[in-house]
């Protein structure tokens, strides 16, 4: 890629998922060839920890800003599970400049009637993030089945990791974006004219269906199928890299 083409190229803006930060996509980010990145703390996480966002609708605000204040005019989202929920949240109220979207594990949205149950499930588990030793909470919390995937080993692995962060912020921002709150997609989904791709892991057959389903009724979505389970990036950050370099190019 010439520098010239590089220059004019949109920034790949990423947003990871609940309890994660910038730097879970530091190996997407070495596969990538001259593209430029900026990789975000979601609200409530790493160095934004102290940030709140109440909503939806405030997260796609505060995103808007940060990119004017990053200078980003023209620019790709690229979301996973929560990071993927909020960057779809946000191409649907069409901003500027947004040239393209790529979601890995997220949902597009509820039917209205299995909201509520979902609102309460959230708030069980914000309780416990405030009131509980993190670790505690954390050890659960890779039991739940979207995780089945994950051998033990991993599962330590990730609660290690996990352990830098703030019991009550997460909580503040799983109660702000539960699924349970989170508007439906889906149609606006099937009539975008955005370039969308979704990546969905073979083992992770909540998801993959999800993914599968939403193909079907968006026939200009590219559903992208991987090898791995919840955690793409993770478990296959070449695949995804070569992904976006080929897009790019």
């Amino acid at each position: 890629m010439s520098l010239e083409s590089k220059q004019q190229a949109p920034t790949l803006v990423m947003l990871h998922g609940l309890l994660g930060n910038r730097h879970d996509w530091a190996e997407v980010i070495a596969g990538l060839e001259g593209i430029d990145c900026l990789a975000l703390d979601l609200p409530g996480h790493g160095e934004n920890h102290q940030v709140q966002v109440a909503s939806f609708e405030a997260f796609h605000h505060w995103l808007s800003d940060t990119l004017i204040n990053c200078g980003v005019r023209r620019y790709c989202l690229l979301g996973y599970s929560l990071g993927g929920r909020l960057a779809l949240y946000h191409a649907s109220c069409q901003p500027l400049g947004l040239e393209a979207l790529w979601l890995e594990s997220a949902h597009p949205g509820l039917p209205a009637g299995e909201r509520p149950d979902r609102i309460a499930h959230d708030e069980r588990w914000a309780i416990r993030f405030e009131q509980e030793p993190l670790e505690n909470v954390l050890v659960d919390w890779y039991q739940q089945p979207v995780f089945a995937d994950l051998t033990e080993a991993q599962r330590i692995r990730q609660v290690q990791r996990r352990l830098n962060n703030d019991g009550s912020a997460v909580a503040k921002m799983l109660r702000a974006t539960s699924l349970g709150k989170q508007p439906s997609q889906w149609q606006w989904l099937e009539n975008t004219s955005l370039p969308v791709s979704y990546f969905s892991g073979l083992w992770d057959a909540k998801f993959h269906d999800l993914a599968s389903r939403l193909a079907a009724g968006a026939p200009r979505l590219r559903h992208i199928i991987l090898s791995g389970g919840h955690n793409l990036h993770a478990e296959q950050p070449t695949a995804i890299s070569q992904q976006l370099n080929a897009w790019y190019r």
